[in-house]
């Protein structure tokens, strides 16, 4: 008869292979987690119920654990046992040349690692962050105020103890100019540019300014609305609208995408009124708003004019793109035309809606904002510093505001850059996936380095292995 503990455990299948046998089940699980077999988190049996299961001593299985902690294959912790580690470090990787090859010396394969081991990807704030105690407090005091009614289908338009939260935030920490009812909530910034792209079609509207380098898919969504995008001048003062022919812009002036400039004073001030005079539209997308570092906030644009600019928000950096939480604030008479789009229906859900407005009001939103803000400029300054002393032949600018830089690059090393960072298990993105094909524009060699993404136990090996693959 078995041992009642024996039942208890987890089970994984792997077979310890090669000489010894604590070095075999050290490989296997190696191996395992290598291939993705293994997944991220993946909690691993208890050395006891491990060593019962394969017949061997509970002393070889613990001490093959702490080999793979040890190399950061691993977690282990006290009470919540060992699992497979978020950001574990890739097969390593030797050069020969300007070729990556694979550590045994044979050809290089054509593919790339099936899952990164390192994401320095831009797009996504460190999720392993989420402040889940301080939002699980608001969601359990907003549910517990709010009335029965606000579980029914609800304002297009989102809940009102949301929109006025909101424009509270708003007004205070990016000088937008506010009216709850003149807010509208959307299932991310996707959801709300295609509101926008519909309506401005509806409208008689044909084409909308964009800039040079920007999401691809935000130019698709205004695409599938029947707009065409024209793209935007570029120089070293950021994008340069001038007197667009064009019935809309679509602008990040507080911190250009991807390039990390914000919008020039004098520019921001021809932009409103180049909407003055043409009966124009400004979209204006404060992605990432919250994050400034080195100097005051860049105010939101639409301060300057709330009757011509659309400002979008969103909660997918400062919290999590999984909220799937937006926001808009329009001019007067678009709140009910961009309601009628939506369909006459709220698309987000209430409780989150509720939870949010809660959060912003007790405090909560800002001390997070806070604390992230303080570690992602550490991030920050270690890639800096970094950069500057072991790949001196690359250059990074825009580091003032948001969650990544632009890593410019020695002419024409762009490409074989992302393939070595690929062989590496490191995800980098070069600043030619965000260029417009048809943009006014001089290629340029440079990385778009996330800084976010990473958990803050993975930050320095990703750190390292985007050094590793850096000319110089």
């Amino acid at each position: 008869m078995a041992e009642p503990w024996a039942t208890l455990g987890i089970d994984l299948l792997v077979e310890p292979t090669g000489p010894g046998l604590r070095r075999g089940l050290t490989d296997a699980l190696r191996e395992a987690v290598r291939s993705g077999r293994l997944a991220p988190g993946t909690r691993l049996p208890s050395s006891r119920a491990l060593a019962a299961d394969l017949g061997i001593a509970r002393n070889t299985v613990a001490d093959a654990y702490a080999d793979l902690v040890a190399e950061g294959w691993l977690t282990a912790r006290q009470g919540s046992g060992t699992r497979v580690a978020v950001g574990a470090p890739p097969t390593p990787l030797r050069q020969w040349g300007s070729e990556v090859v694979p550590p045994s010396g044979t050809a290089p394969h054509p593919r790339a690692p099936a899952r990164p081991a390192y994401d320095l990807r831009p797009g996504s704030p460190d999720l392993a962050s989420f402040p889940r105690a301080e939002w699980l407090k608001a969601a359990r005091r907003a549910l517990t105020a709010a009335p029965y009614q606000a579980l029914d289908y609800g304002d297009p338009r989102g809940r009102p103890e949301l929109r006025a939260a909101l424009a509270g935030y708003l007004s205070r920490a990016r000088g937008v100019r506010a009216d709850p009812e003149r807010i509208v909530v959307c299932a991310g910034f996707a959801q709300g540019l295609k509101l926008l792209g519909t309506l401005l079609r509806a409208r008689g509207a044909r084409t909308v300014a964009v800039e040079s380098y920007g999401l691809d898919a935000h130019w698709r969504i205004l695409a599938g609305c029947g707009l065409d995008t024209d793209p935007l001048p570029f120089d070293r003062r950021g994008t340069d609208p001038g007197s667009p022919a064009a019935d809309a812009l679509l602008l990040t002036p507080a911190h250009q995408f991807p390039m990390g400039v914000p919008l020039h004073r004098g520019r921001r001030t021809a932009v409103v009124n180049w909407a003055r005079r043409t009966g124009g539209l400004v979209l204006e997308d404060d992605y990432d708003g919250e994050f400034r570092y080195d100097r005051q906030p860049v105010g939101a644009l639409q301060g300057l004019d709330p009757d011509r600019v659309v400002y979008l928000g969103t909660a997918s950096k400062s919290l999590a793109p999984g909220l799937r939480l937006a926001w808009m604030v329009l001019p007067p008479g678009l709140a009910e035309e961009v309601a009628a789009a939506k369909g006459g229906v709220d698309t987000c859900g209430a409780l989150d809606q509720l939870t949010l407005a809660e959060f912003l009001t007790s405090g909560a939103y800002d001390r997070h904002v806070r604390a992230t803000r303080l570690r992602y400029r550490r991030r920050r300054d270690a890639l800096v510093a970094a950069v500057a002393a072991r790949a001196p032949e690359s250059r990074v600018t825009g580091i003032a505001a948001g969650l990544h830089v632009l890593l410019r690059l020695p002419p024409g090393t762009e490409q074989s850059v992302v393939q070595a960072a690929q062989w590496r298990g490191l995800a980098l993105h070069g600043l030619a996936r965000y260029s417009n094909p048809a943009a006014p524009v001089e290629p340029v060699d440079a990385l778009v380095v996330g800084y976010g993404t990473p958990p803050d136990h993975a930050w320095s090996g990703a750190l390292d292995a985007l050094c590793a693959v850096l000319p110089g």
